[in-house]
């Protein structure tokens, strides 16, 4: 089947309120994945998830954490060392610098501390502004709602939006959720992805929004239509053979 179509408009305003009323409902204890015992462990780990699984990076962190607990030994940790212990995560060349350049700033910077503020967040190397709103959102239970792959997917297929961008994505959920709720928000439709609503193709049979998401006609309809682009090749080839086998009779003859 061919890639799935975003709805090309947001539902009407009280569906989309029941939609995240359900995944509310259907997901209450909805929390980060990622293992974590402090803001500064938390922050690393969302660097180390971008690209990659947050059981890949729970599986990658114990190590990392064991031998540099803290910002001021990451500060100082050599990259080859860094890069050898996150290589699993991909891109590791990459984050290794990121997580030490972060260290760096936070020792040098905010006095070894994990700041809440977004704008001191984003400053510090690999922090962009989804990374931020994790922190802000689960270290320090701030009013903020991060937009990754599966928010910004899932949001799209519920008709909750129609932006082109991860801000846009957030601006438009933020406006149906009450604000002490922007931090759970996240995590419902972030679960839901991972569960249900999964790329390339959801499991809309089971999902609890199914009745009054605008996803699944469009499946439906994709379906129907890449069924008959299957028979029509095959009706036009035994078209072609029937000719074919009269002639070869009348020769018989």
């Amino acid at each position: 089947m061919p890639k799935i179509p975003f709805p090309k408009k947001v539902v009407q305003r009280d569906v989309a309120e029941q939609e995240l009323a359900i995944l509310e409902h259907t997901y209450p204890q909805a929390v980060t994945a990622l293992h974590y015992t402090n803001p500064f462990e938390l922050l690393v780990s969302v660097i180390l998830s971008a690209q990659t699984t947050d059981a890949r990076v729970n599986l990658t962190t114990p190590a990392l954490f064991e031998k540099y607990p803290n910002p001021q030994a990451l500060a100082k940790a050599k990259l080859a060392d860094v890069e050898h212990l996150v290589k699993s995560t991909g891109f590791f060349r990459m984050k290794a610098k990121n997580i030490i350049s972060a260290a760096k700033d936070l020792v040098d910077k905010f006095g070894g501390e994990v700041p809440n503020d977004r704008d001191a967040l984003q400053s510090l190397a690999g922090v962009g502004r989804k990374t931020a709103s994790v922190v802000m959102s689960v270290a320090f239970e701030d009013a903020a709602f991060a937009v990754d792959t599966h928010v910004f997917r899932v949001s799209h297929r519920l008709g909750l939006t129609t932006a082109t961008t991860p801000l846009g994505v957030e601006q438009d959920v933020t406006a149906l959720v009450p604000r002490e709720k922007w931090r759970f928000a996240h995590h419902w439709l972030i679960l839901h992805g991972r569960e249900i609503c999964k790329a390339p193709t959801p499991l809309c049979g089971q999902c609890p929004v199914s009745k009054i998401c605008p996803t699944p006609p469009i499946i439906a309809k994709l379906r129907t239509i890449t069924a008959a682009g299957r028979i029509r090749p095959n009706a036009k080839a035994a078209a072609t053979r029937r000719p074919a086998r009269a002639a070869s009779t009348k020769k018989k003859r």
